[in-house]
């Protein structure tokens, strides 16, 4: 039986080296191509590492693109879609949560419902809401003759401000902290919002995280939004830059490849930093409950 289970596990730690080859070949060939010269992109046969090394198309990427603007952009609005998501999503899983109010079960169906509508089919109405905002823009008191907030980081950010499934997270693991918590502030004279911004949220820190990982990585890699959005290079985000650097003529891998690992580098180190309390949030808001 014992060597029957060491048998079993053999196969299943040979098989997870497998499939984990696969997943990291393309990201590790993508690093080799970012520092290759433009001789050794094409060599035949391929090879892995690069004979001479060099930061040449990192270089080229960074002096002689938009690419240092698009990463600001995306940066920018990033960072507000994290503070919007961890502040109002936050708050408004705690008020599922904790707060009995009429309505409050209709209305939490209505934002896990408006989780499930698909991106692309939101695409149009939030086109014509950022476009006729009042007094934007151009626009009059009633919406009309200008552009609104389209190009600009604050209709770049507004979708993205408040996510449903985020706000699914926060009341989930909310649901599972003690009651007692808001009992024994409310006799000791708090009112809701010093309970959940003094009692509460101090200890849900995992879901926090896990909110910011979420919110950060969704705003720093979407392209639909800011494809429909944005119209001048100015603000242009990191993927759409990089998807008009290599639809720009002759595509150079080298740098195209450099500008994808300068795109990749701020997600890996969000995450590892907040993987411990990312894979807390996930378990408690997504599953207790």
């Amino acid at each position: 039986m014992s060597a029957r289970t060491s048998g079993t596990g053999r196969r299943r730690t040979l098989l997870t080296g497998v499939v984990t080859l696969l997943v990291a070949m393309p990201f590790v060939w993508m690093v080799s191509l970012a520092f290759k010269p433009k001789t050794e992109v094409f060599s035949y046969p391929p090879k892995l590492l690069p004979d001479q090394p060099t930061l040449d198309n990192f270089a080229f990427i960074w002096n002689s693109t938009n690419i240092p603007g698009a990463m600001a952009n995306s940066l920018i609005v990033a960072t507000l879609t994290v503070a919007g998501n961890c502040v109002a999503a936050t708050a408004a899983g705690y008020a599922l949560a904790r707060i009995d109010f009429r309505g409050s079960r209709l209305l939490f169906t209505t934002v896990l419902g408006s989780a499930m509508v698909p991106s692309i089919v939101q695409l149009i109405p939030l086109f014509l809401i950022v476009k006729g905002f009042p007094l934007a823009g151009g626009n009059d008191l009633l919406g009309q003759g200008g552009t609104g907030l389209l190009d600009s980081h604050v209709g770049l950010v507004l979708p993205m401000l408040v996510q449903p499934l985020n706000i699914y997270l926060a009341r989930q693991y909310f649901l599972d902290m003690p009651g007692e918590l808001a009992e024994a502030g409310r006799l000791d004279g708090a009112g809701e919002l010093r309970i959940f911004w003094q009692i509460y949220l101090p200890l849900a820190r995992p879901i926090v995280a896990t909110i910011a990982i979420l919110s950060f990585t969704g705003a720093w890699e979407d392209f639909l939004w800011p494809l429909v959005a944005v119209s001048s290079p100015q603000m242009q985000t990191l993927p759409l830059a990089l998807s008009s650097f290599a639809g720009s003529g002759v595509t150079q891998y080298g740098p195209l490849m450099a500008g994808t690992f300068l795109a990749i580098v701020p997600v890996l180190v969000i995450f590892v930093a907040g993987q411990r309390h990312f894979v807390q949030g996930l378990g408690a808001g997504g599953v207790k409950g």
